[in-house]
């Protein structure tokens, strides 16, 4: 039973305080007067009677009642109920009433009626409870101002006294009785009665209506925001202007909560006084009048809730975390169905009349029924995560976290994540942890019915239905009898309040209280005490969290497959099947990702321990070691999962014997994960050992009871541990006192034991192996302890941990401080903490403080002997590092450095798209040589164990090096690594093995970049190789090199001489400024201008004081370079020795330029007109950039029409020729006169050409007349149009359609004959399909029209670039006409190729890698940029074969220039498609006309700035595109091309090296071939290394090679026939790219040696072939190159004279020509190669590549032959020998085609004979034929099936004459009869036999 009221106070206003503004109240009477000794009276009442402060009214107010809750210090709340009425103020004379003490009303003295004052006061009547009962206060109060207020004639003081002793029961039974029925029921002597509803359970809040009411108020969104708020411990303040709201609120707030309690500060209605309450930092629910809302404005932490607005304000820096979902959304759908049941209806046609809310009070317990079943999910099993570490006396229980969110998969949730650390989770532990108690609603909630929970998600009536269920039983436990109506209380009349003459409240008479007070409780005393028993039980557990998660379906993503590799791996392992073990590694490292397979390995670990097999080898324990390691590196710091947990017994029992006595356990080589430095972990960790220990304790006593009873029956389940306590805590009254006091020394004991034990574990987990290094805990630093773990670390180590040990030691840090120490007092916090939680003794605790020391350092001193002997252990599992092979004079720089090679965004390696296992990442060593830099090593996945991978590249080829971090394999720790791309396309992501020190990798960085830019040229490898490494690593400034002395010394003296400027000081040169004016020079251009400035005075030139005989010699020499022999082959001049000229031609070569004194970067000798003197050429230079003037490069021989190339024009110079000519000149000045010898030049050029003879000196090239038009015989005549269009595409105009062009006003149009239209037409479609330019050309405004279809041809086409011409206009005196077009500069180039290499060769993986792919790609804009050379090559070839000369005069002339003139030749000239013409094209045009190659390929420190600008490489591709499209055209193959590529940038040749021939003279290279070669080997060109391979082998050669005469070829240019080139995006893993032909030679013998050995059992010929690791071209050759092969192998065992490979192809060719002779009489049709099918030549089918598709080509390829097997394309017409075609797709010709040749068939009736090729068929039982042997498509079929028979036949009308009568034959089928004839009689004869014996077989 319990006081209904503890005081009762009557507080009134204070006169005596009012000066001071704001009134006081005070308190004029209180009962009793003496303290309550169970409870204290609470201090300052009269604050909270007014909380807004004690202030006079000017009239009365009705009375107001409202309850205040004060907390005391014990937190015990204490509800003050406050009645409050205003009373007049007495005037200020004090009068004072004395009142007898009986206080009757009757006896009231007689006074003068008292005046109406002004001012009224407030009074309280206050009621303190400990009891929440507003109502029955609220009664009471009322009963009491009533007696007063009407003058009932009850004494005050009697009602008053009642109410004081009033007790009532706290909790009720389920059904009052008769007697208990007095008890409820109080009446306080005046006539009334109330009933009491005291709750059924105490622990369910009351709520009445005030949940339903907030709802109202605020709304379900924002009351949920409330409701997280408060349970995750935010600041939540309420307003109103109503008091009682305010309480309504927080009581609401709180019963929410149930069954958490709020544990924080709780003021329902804080006074204005106490408003600073609201900034204190706890988490705080108080409600305040909004009057003093303006006060709460700057508090910016606290959520605000307005009632009377209906507003939730959340500030913006605080982030409530709302519920889990689907826990929120349900959450609001069952608030929504309970609050709006209409919702649900709202839009069905016919409305049910039933639908409405339920009552008030109903909705009230409907909303906590829902909260009830959200906390129940959201707790569901909490029971199987608690401990219980003491039972006796006092029950400890703690909670596991950690194992909690794991088991629920709500780790990452920051909302039950706050809960559970919350304080209101941990009294909630502390009151609901218990396993023997009262219980309540919740329990059984929680225990029985989750699962029915689970099973009503999602339907809403079941859910409703439950919700209704609740929500009845709780108002049952709130409303127990339904004996409201027995409520009598008597209330004032109405308007009472406002009587005039209201005398003021009574004193009341405090003997009479205090009388009747003692009497009742002098009464209670004698009276037994009403105990009622409470009924305690165990409380149940409910289902487990495993049972109830199942539906999550994380246990299920774990197929059992993953989990039986696993078990069979570990069993491998302690079987010692290492191989096997091996091979599954990789799979059980990857399963390791998953939850249960983690699990898995803890348990089956723990079966092998059990079974005595923890000690073992050293190979296992390595494979024990990197699954426990990876089985960690997933855990977070918490271990939610238990891993941790599971691991630790186990890591202390596996070991191995490192030598006699020293032993290595598990332990010393898990320490890195980071979940070992978290204290909560080992709490944890440590509750549940204890709590095993505790039930064990318990289990074995009460086992030695029971044994005899349980054998009987079957065996129980395992009792747990909380039920055991509960049996315990039921027993524990009824024990004696020495077994209590025996029972409590145990557990205590028992936590001591494990105290000790946890000490020791403590210290194995935390010491490192090496204590002597200072590192703590982490050889990684403290730095990545983050990244370790793939969740955040709640206690990183030198965070918490060593803060907090580190306040005593004052600024000593933990790192410096030495390990021992700190894992020191890392366990001595562990153990204070647990040890007072778990009630350990002080003596013991203290024992174990002096105990730890000794156990580190005990630790210390067996660790140190582990060390030293672990460290002489062989490391096992690396591989061994193999050894590249070099090249010769190739050196190692450094010796390998051991490295893990990642995969990069190429999937091909990593096993992606293709399948199969994964070549990368493979574990080797990075090698750096002079040369390369190589990667050797081997895979890590087992299956592929036994491969090499060999990625290498030119150190010369690097583009890019970057650091990157890479998380490998096994490791969790991220390791450094390098990113290294080169530009052979190739990029090595290495991760450095965690035994290279950083210090040597920061060395391989330096001496990589010092290898790749070095000082000077001389520092490359081409000239380093074969001197030692070390002077190679620090070239001297000025070392000259004797060996490279050679005459040419001289020359270069001289010429310095002369110039007078050193080559070196770049400094001093400024450009000249009309040069930057003109020419556009870009910065890049200017930073390295190397070129010796060309201001200079040219009369110091003069040949008389230059000459010198040495430089005759130099001459001599400069005569031998290819250029000139290829100016004699062209006729363009001959040089003899006497330098004579002959007049009669019209070009000459000059030698004007052999000192290399008019520009450096042309050659010695140049072509040039006749007619043009040599000093006239020296001033001509200076109009052009770079001083390159127009020379001549190649000659039409045709149309004898000129190829010239030159630099781009400064702003004066030929420009000038096109502006305005009679623009008035302030006479001759210098530049008109250079314009004017320029002029001549360009005539002079004109001249030349043989057609140049017209009367008038204007040639017209009347080809454009309408009579020509239409004459037939007019050759150029299917060309004009298309160099129209052709132009107008090139410049950026719209062509008027396909062939035709305006002529005046008019249209003509051509139909272009052949392919000359059609390309046109595709190059016109191909751009608009495009739906750009893909020029990127404006129309600027030229007047493209106008200026190209002029009625005439000009015979000089000036090709310039469009920002250059600007402003030209068209002069119709000129025979020159400029055409200009826009072209990409340098560093379009660059970006653009960046571009392509990380297209081609992705850094990372995308998750789409096709679509990526293609979209980089044509982001590079690499492929338009080909289009555009093409383009403007195939328009300069269309001009030269029509007979004008073009002069190419672009950029600097020498990148764009080079491209488009090198292609140009090479489209027109079939000699430089030549492997021997080929290499004089690129000397001519690229190294002699000095085309900058160690600038671009930024070869030398001076050129790192520039980066790498792949000129050459873009013209080698177009070179590809063409191959690809004529295939038959060229005599060298693809792989020459990919050659050339490579080793361009390599620098193992001299070749490309330097910018220019007067360079190469500078430093010796020019001439250093002759005799000067030491060392046979060391190939200094590259192109006597091509001939040398290509002597031995035909690598390089195009079997297709089948030229044809004059051929000029057009290539398609559009993007769309262009393809990417597979030299970008190809390797050969096996042993790196295969353009180094030493190292590759040697290989495919020793792969094929062991097959040969064991020949004896049955071998399968096949094998495995990658697409990213086998050199495809050598594993399996093409059919041809194969024969060869075998023919040498042949030779070679007979002994025969090897003869090369090229005179065997030679002769097989001869000998297939005269074959093909003789049979060219009879079949005519089948020359493929006349010259009408040329069109067919083009191939864009399958072809011979290197690579070798065909199995059975025939080995006839020439031009005349009759049986040309060239798989040319699909296209129509496209002629493909039938017999080719077969052979590509079955497996061998014999059994397909029986028999074929070519037969006489006479036609069906009325037509004549005609000769077939027929095929007879055994397979399909057929006879085939078809126009000829070439043709593919079968003209006709006969079925032998149909024949019926067939016999000798006679000539008839049309038959051949000359064949004998016998040699006809007839076939007669079902159909029809067929007749045939033979060439001769046996053939005849066979032919009957083969059908016949086909028949016979059928």
């Amino acid at each position: 039973m319990a006081r209904l009221a503890d005081y009762f106070v009557l507080v009134g206003y204070d006169p005596g305080k009012r000066g001071s503004g704001d009134g006081q109240g005070q308190i004029l009477q209180r009962f009793p007067e003496k303290d309550w000794e169970d409870n204290p009276f609470p201090q300052g009442i009269e604050l909270f009677c007014q909380p807004s402060g004690w202030q006079l009214f000017p009239e009365r107010n009705p009375p107001t009642f409202f309850v205040a809750v004060l907390t005391d210090i014990n937190s015990e709340r204490h509800y003050c109920a406050c009645f409050t009425f205003w009373e007049a103020v007495e005037s200020p004379q004090p009068q004072s009433h004395p009142r007898n003490g009986e206080g009757e009303e009757g006896e009231e003295e007689p006074s003068s009626p008292v005046q109406p004052a002004q001012l009224f006061a407030p009074k309280s009547l206050v009621l303190v409870s400990r009891l929440d009962h507003a109502e029955v206060f609220r009664n009471s109060l009322g009963l009491i101002y009533t007696i007063y207020v009407d003058g009932l004639s009850v004494s005050l003081e009697n009602v008053i006294g009642n109410l004081l002793t009033c007790t009532i029961p706290i909790t009720g039974g389920a059904q009052p009785d008769a007697d208990d029925e007095a008890a409820r029921t109080i009446s306080l002597g005046a006539g009334d009665r109330q009933v009491i509803q005291t709750p059924i359970n105490d622990s369910l809040p009351v709520s009445s209506c005030s949940v339903a009411l907030l709802f109202r108020q605020l709304g379900i969104t924002n009351v949920l925001f409330l409701f997280c708020a408060a349970l995750t411990e935010h600041k939540i303040l309420f307003l109103s202007s109503s008091y009682q709201r305010l309480t309504d609120a927080c009581r609401a707030l709180l019963a929410l909560m149930f069954p958490l309690k709020y544990s924080f500060t709780y003021v329902p209605i804080l006074p204005a006084q106490l408003l600073e309450v609201l900034s204190t930092p706890t988490p705080f629910i108080i409600g305040v009048h909004s009057i003093f809302q303006s006060e709460t404005q700057e508090l910016l932490d606290v959520v605000i809730a307005d009632l009377d607005g209906g507003t939730v304000n959340v500030p913006e820096c605080v982030h409530i975390s709302l519920l889990p979902e689907p826990l929120l959304q349900q959450t609001r759908e069952a608030l929504s169905m309970v609050l709006d049941p209409e919702l649900e209806v709202a839009d069905l046609a016919f409305l049910p009349s039933t639908i409405s809310a339920s009552s008030l009070k109903m909705q009230d317990k409907e909303i906590r029924a829902v909260f009830l079943r959200l906390f129940a999910q959201l707790l569901q099993g909490y029971r199987w995560c608690l401990h219980i570490i003491r039972i006796h006396p006092e029950p400890v229980i703690r909670f596991h976290k950690a194992a909690f969110l794991g088991q629920r998969g709500l780790t990452e949730d920051d909302f039950l994540t706050k809960v559970l650390e919350g304080m209101a989770f941990a009294g909630f532990v502390t009151e609901r942890g218990a396993p023997y108690r009262p219980i309540d609603l919740f329990d059984e909630l929680v225990a029985y019915e989750v699962k029915r929970m689970r099973a009503e998600e999602g339907n809403k009536q079941k859910i409703l239905r439950h919700i209704k269920e609740l929500a009845e039983k709780l108002y049952k436990n709130e409303n127990p009898y339904p004996a409201v109506t027995m409520h009598k209380v008597q209330k004032p009349t109405e308007g009472c309040h406002l009587r005039l003459h209201q005398k003021p409240f009574p004193r009341l008479d405090e003997g009479t209280v205090q009388w009747i007070i003692d009497q009742a409780t002098a009464k209670l005393q004698t009276a037994p005490p009403a105990v009622k028993a409470e009924k305690k039980c165990m409380v149940p557990s409910g289902p487990p969290i495993a049972a109830i998660l199942e539906r999550n379906g994380n246990a299920l993503a774990n197929s059992a497959r993953r989990l039986e590799v696993v078990r069979n791996c570990i069993s491998y392992v302690f079987e010692n099947k290492m191989l096997e073990a091996k091979k599954l590694f990789p799979a059980v490292l990857r399963a390791m990702k998953g939850r249960a397979a983690r699990h898995c390995l803890t348990q089956e670990l723990n079966l092998h321990v059990q079974q005595n097999r923890a000690v073992l080898d050293h190979q296992q324990f390595d494979f024990v070691i990197r699954m426990m390691n990876c089985c960690l590196q997933d855990c977070t710091a918490m271990d939610e999962h238990g891993i941790a947990a599971a691991l630790l017994p186990l890591v202390t029992a596996f070991c191995r014997k490192l030598s006699p006595g020293i032993t290595q356990f598990a332990y010393s080589c898990v320490q890195e994960h980071v979940v070992w430095t978290n204290i909560q972990f080992w709490e944890a960790m440590f509750y549940c050992d204890v709590q095993n220990h505790i039930r064990a304790l318990y289990l074995d006593s009460s086992e030695e009871n029971h044994a005899e009873e349980e054998s009987m029956e079957e065996p129980q389940e395992a009792k747990s541990a909380l039920e055991i306590a509960s049996e315990q805590l039921r027993l524990w009254p009824t024990m004696s006192r020495e077994k209590q006091q025996e029972l409590i020394q145990k557990e205590e004991s028992t936590v001591f034991s494990q105290a000790i034990h946890y000490a020791n574990r403590m210290s194995y987990l935390l010491l490192p192996l090496d204590t002597s290094k200072n590192r703590l805990l982490r050889s990684s630093g403290l730095g990545d302890v983050e990244s370790v773990s793939n969740s955040f670390v709640t206690n990183s180590i030198a965070g918490s941990v060593a803060e907090s040990y580190d306040t005593e030691s004052g600024f000593e840090d933990a790192e410096s401080s030495d390990v021992a120490n700190y894992v020191v007092r890392f366990i001595n916090r562990f153990v204070d903490k647990v040890c007072t939680e778990s009630g350990v003794t002080n003596e013991h605790l203290k024992g174990l403080h002096v105990m730890i020391p000794d156990i580190v350092q005990m630790h210390i001193e067996t660790l140190d002997a582990v060390h030293r002997e672990s460290k002489r252990l062989p490391p096992i599992q690396k591989p061994k590092l193999l050894r590249p092979n070099l090249l010769v004079g190739e050196e190692c720089v450094m010796e390998g450095l051991r490295v893990c090679l990642m995969p990069d965004g190429r999937e091909e390696a990593a096993g992606g798209s293709i399948g199969g296992p994964p070549l990368l990442p493979a574990e080797g060593a990075i090698f750096l040589t002079t040369y390369r830099i190589i990667f050797k090593g081997t895979p890590t996945d087992p299956l592929v164990g036994e491969q090499v991978v060999i990625r290498s590249f030119p150190i010369a080829s690097l583009t890019k090096e970057k650091k990157i971090s890479i998380q490998a394999q096994a490791d969790p720790f991220l390791q450094e690594g390098l990113q290294l791309r080169s530009c052979t396309f190739q990029l090595l992501k290495i991760a450095f093995d965690e035994e290279v020190a950083s210090d040597s990798a920061e060395i391989f960085r330096k001496h990589l970049h010092k290898l790749r830019y070095p000082q000077h040229v001389r520092g490359t490898f081409a000239f380093t190789v074969g001197q030692s490494p070390k002077q190679a690593m620090q070239p001297k400034a000025k070392e000259k090199n004797p060996s490279l002395r050679t005459l040419s010394k001289n020359l270069v003296k001289n010429a310095k001489k002369t110039i007078g400027r050193q080559y070196v000081t770049r400094k001093k040169y400024t450009p000249p400024a009309w040069e930057q004016r003109g020419s556009q020079h870009f910065p890049e251009d200017n930073e390295d201008e190397i070129s010796v400035s060309e201001d200079m005075d040219r009369s110091t030139l003069t040949p008389s004081t230059t000459m010198r005989p040495s430089d005759k010699m130099t001459n001599a020499h400069v005569v031998e370079r290819a250029c000139c022999r290829d100016y004699q082959r062209l006729g363009l001049g001959t040089l003899s020795s006497s330098l004579t000229r002959s007049k009669n031609e019209p070009f000459r070569i000059s030698t004007v330029n052999r000192m290399y004194a008019i520009c450096r970067s042309y050659p010695g000798l140049l072509i040039v007109p006749q007619s043009i003197p040599d000093n006239t050429i020296q001033r001509i230079s200076r109009c052009y950039r770079q001083n390159r003037f127009p020379v001549v490069c190649w000659r039409n021989s045709r149309t004898k029409a000129v190829l010239l190339r030159s630099g781009g024009l400064h702003g004066k110079g030929v420009v000038g020729l096109f502006k305005s000519q009679n623009a008035p000149t302030a006479g001759p000045s210098q530049t008109d006169s250079t314009s004017l010898e320029q002029e001549k030049y360009l005539q002079a050029v004109i001249n030349s050409m043989p057609h140049y003879s017209d009367a008038s000196g204007r040639n017209t090239l009347s080809g454009f007349t309408s009579a020509h038009m239409s004459s037939a015989d007019f050759s150029d005549k299917r060309q004009q149009p298309k160099l129209g269009s052709l132009m107008k595409q090139v410049m950026g105009g719209k062509d008027e359609g396909p062939g035709t062009f305006s002529r005046g006003g008019k249209w003509g149009s051509i139909r272009a004959s052949g392919r000359m239209s059609s390309y046109a037409l595709n190059v016109e479609i191909g751009s608009r399909l495009a739906g750009k330019d893909l020029l990127g050309a404006q129309h600027n405004g030229t007047p493209a029209e106008t200026t190209f279809l002029r009625q005439h041809r000009a015979s000089l086409y000036i090709i310039g670039d469009k920002s250059q011409l600007k402003g030209v206009k068209p002069d119709p005196l000129q025979h020159w006409e400029v055409v200009p077009i826009e072209v990409f500069d340098v560093r379009q180039v660059k970006a653009s190729f960046k571009k392509l290499m990380k297209a081609c060769v992705p850094g990372c993986p995308s998750s789409d890698p096709s679509v990526a792919y293609l979209r980089s790609l044509e982001e590079s804009e690499w492929l338009s940029q080909i289009h555009k050379i093409l383009q403007i090559s195939v328009l300069v070839v269309e001009l030269l074969d029509t007979g004008s000369s073009v002069l190419v005069s672009l950029e600097d002339g020498w990148d764009i220039t080079t491209q488009v003139v090198s292609l140009v030749q090479l489209l027109s000239d079939r000699y430089y498609r030549t492997l021997e013409g080929f290499r004089l094209l690129v000397e001519k045009e690229w190294l002699s006309f000095g085309h900058r190659f160690s600038h671009r390929g930024a070869q030398t420190l001076a050129g790192q700035s520039s980066g790498f600008a792949p000129i050459f490489l873009q013209f080698l591709d177009c070179v590809h595109q063409i191959h690809l499209q004529f295939p038959m055209e060229f005599e060298f193959s693809q792989y020459y091309l990919k050659f050339l590529s490579y080793h361009y940038i390599s620098n193992r040749f001299r070749t490309f090296l330097l910018d220019s021939d007067y360079e190469r003279i500078e430093l010796g290279l020019l001439y250093e071939e002759k005799g000067e070669r030491k060392s046979q080997q060391v190939h200094k060109s590259i192109w006597d290394y091509i001939d040398r391979i290509n002597r031995k082998t035909p690598v390089f050669f195009n079997y297709m090679f089948a030229p044809e005469d004059g051929e000029v070829l057009r290539p398609y240019s559009n993007i769309s026939n262009l393809k990417v080139w597979d030299y970008y995006t190809e390797e050969t893993l096996s042993e790196g790219p295969s353009y180094d032909w030493e190292l590759t030679q040697g290989q495919p013998e020793h792969v094929e040696e062991p097959d040969r050995q064991d020949t004896g059992a049955p071998q399968s010929k096949r094998r495995i072939i990658w697409p990213c690791y086998d050199n495809r071209s050598r594993v399996e050759p093409d059919a041809i190159s194969r024969l060869l092969q075998e023919l040498h192998n042949l030779k070679m065992e007979l002994g025969h004279v090897q003869e090369r490979w090229k005179e065997t192809w030679d002769g097989v060719k001869a000998s297939q020509r005269t074959e093909a002779r003789q049979e060219g009489s009879r079949t005519p049709s089948s020359l493929l190669m006349s010259s009408g099918l040329s069109h067919h030549r083009r191939s864009l089918g399958v072809y011979l590549q290197e690579s070798g598709v065909g199995s059975t080509l025939n080995l006839s390829l020439d031009s005349d032959t009759s049986s040309t097997s060239t798989p040319s394309s699909g296209k129509p017409g496209g002629r493909r020998s039938t017999s080719t075609l077969y052979s590509q797709f079955q497996t061998s010709e014999s059994e397909n085609r029986s028999y074929e040749g070519s037969l006489y068939k006479k036609g069906a009736f009325m037509k004549p004979w005609k000769p077939r090729w027929f095929v007879l068929d055994k397979t399909k039982h057929q006879l085939r034929y078809y126009d000829s042997r070439m043709d593919t498509e079968c003209k006709g079929v006969i079925d032998l099936a149909e024949v019926e028979s067939i016999t000798p036949g006679t000539p008839t009308m049309g038959a051949p004459k000359t064949v004998d009568e016998k040699a006809f034959f007839d076939l007669k089928t079902t159909k029809r009869v067929y007749n045939f004839c033979a060439q001769d009689v046996q053939l005849a004869q066979q032919w009957i036999d083969r059908i016949q014996s086909c028949l016979s077989d059928a």
